[in-house]
């Protein structure tokens, strides 16, 4: 408390102390007027939209977007179309252009927007498009006319493709393009395109800089946070179709049936964007979960539990994607801890996985933290003399070629990158670039 009584030698103090006060009360008035006004809006983006915030286009677009979108047709069956793809358009074009086309039975007016596949649409099915080079997850998209009216259609062999050619769409308007004349068609140039998480059961992250793991497996199966359907979005918008839900230094307690319903869980949320869900597999878990004495890949009681394991896996999840393994590699338990190479251990995998069609990603970059080897020679002098060994199973009639690495293979990143090596010579060619060579060291698959 200031005191405004003095004797007659203190009027200067006095003076000074009530110009404090004053300064204090318009201090304390300015802030109450803060307080009081509103919060400004760029508060309230936290980052979390990504790519697919959806904001509004400006005015002088609107119009013209509306006019190409005044009808929006899904034809679909599957959770893919029905779901997936009507709801990621109704969003974006409401955010986009402040309203949701119509959503009829059949394109019935100018500016339609048909998506979907021939199967699921007698319009698309009409309209003769050749769809055929575009394989399972390519799309078409392409200005056309639909009973005499001008129309726009996103077609593909899938669902999946669909849902692709969904997401261009909508990055077309995002972008500011045309959508006149269009003729655009898109097709995947790698089969599998998967993410790496370093997720460990507890949640924590290794090399991880941004708090703990989405996964929040103490919650899964029963309680799916909504934003595991926000990353299936976000990947799917860029055509991610794989995800490796934990560590590459792997705890083999993800192979047990509880944390096989967990991932069930998000392989169920991730199902209708087009996304397999894939397992790190530790490869000492015979011994930890299944209580064996060995790991020896070449023994016959450890194949047959990596068998039953996967045919577990399987009933499952029916789409699994399949397993990668760190072997061998700082510390972590592998097929030469008895005296056996990568090549034993991956085949052994493979074979387990290969009924199921799934693959086995070998981690290629290896390296002993015993020896003094440069690690980034560590994976060519460990990997490159056992590429010719590694079982690659050939697609069968009727089933759809996988570019020389098909359904159940186990193939080192390495000797992915070596297999199309014309000149045969040890070094791998740059695929597509003739002449031009990759690096010295060979990446793993967490690069």
């Amino acid at each position: 408390m200031v005191s405004l009584t003095g004797g007659a030698g203190e009027p200067g103090r006095v003076r000074s102390a009530l110009r404090r006060v004053a300064r204090t009360c318009r201090l304390m008035a300015l802030c109450g007027l803060a307080a009081l006004l509103p919060v400004a809006p760029a508060l309230a983006e936290d980052g979390h939209g990504l790519w697919l915030r959806y904001v509004p286009v400006q005015a002088a677009q609107a119009a013209g977007y509306r006019a190409r979108a005044t009808e929006l047709v899904v034809a679909a069956t599957t959770p893919t179309g029905h779901k997936a793809t009507r709801d990621e358009l109704q969003r974006g074009l409401q955010g986009l252009l402040g309203a949701t086309p119509a959503p009829p039975h059949g394109a019935s007016r100018d500016g339609a927007v048909l998506v979907g596949t021939p199967a699921g649409s007698p319009q698309l099915a009409a309209l003769k498009l050749d769809l055929e080079a575009l394989g399972g997850e390519g799309y078409l998209i392409r200005s056309v006319r639909i009973d005499g009216r001008p129309a726009t259609a996103v077609a593909a062999n899938t669902d999946v493709g669909a849902l692709y050619g969904a997401f261009h769409f909508l990055r077309l308007v995002q972008t500011g393009q045309s959508l006149d004349a269009l003729d655009i068609r898109e097709v995947p140039k790698l089969k599998v395109r998967v993410l790496n998480h370093w997720d460990n059961l507890d949640r924590h992250v290794e090399r991880g800089y941004a708090g703990e793991s989405i996964w929040d497996w103490h919650r899964l199966p029963g309680w799916k946070d909504p934003r595991y359907t926000d990353y299936a979005r976000a990947n799917a918008s860029i055509g991610i179709n794989g995800t490796v839900l934990n560590n590459v230094n792997s705890n083999a307690r993800s192979l047990t049936p509880a944390y096989l319903e967990k991932a069930a869980a998000l392989a169920g949320v991730f199902r209708p964007y087009g996304i397999k869900v894939y397992l790190s597999a530790r490869f000492s878990a015979p011994i930890e979960i299944g209580g064996l004495k060995t790991a020896d890949p070449l023994d016959p009681a450890v194949r047959r539990w990596w068998k039953a394991k996967a045919d577990e896996v399987y009933r499952t999840i029916p789409d699994f994607g399949g397993f990668l393994v760190k072997a061998n590699s700082e510390g972590q338990p592998g097929p030469q801890d008895y005296g056996r190479t990568h090549v034993d251990g991956a085949n052994m995998l493979a074979e387990a996985v290969a009924p199921h069609g799934g693959i086995v990603m070998w981690r290629a970059f290896v390296y002993s933290h015993e020896q003094p080897d440069d690690r980034a020679k560590a994976g060519v002098q460990r990997v490159r003399a056992l590429r010719r060994q590694v079982r690659v199973q050939r697609a069968g009639p009727g089933q759809e070629r996988r570019d020389r690495l098909p359904a159940a293979r186990a193939v080192p990143s390495a000797v992915r990158r070596d297999a199309e090596d014309a000149a045969d010579d040890g070094v791998p060619d740059h695929q597509g670039v003739p002449g031009l060579r990759h690096p010295p060291y060979l990446p793993g698959d967490d690069v």
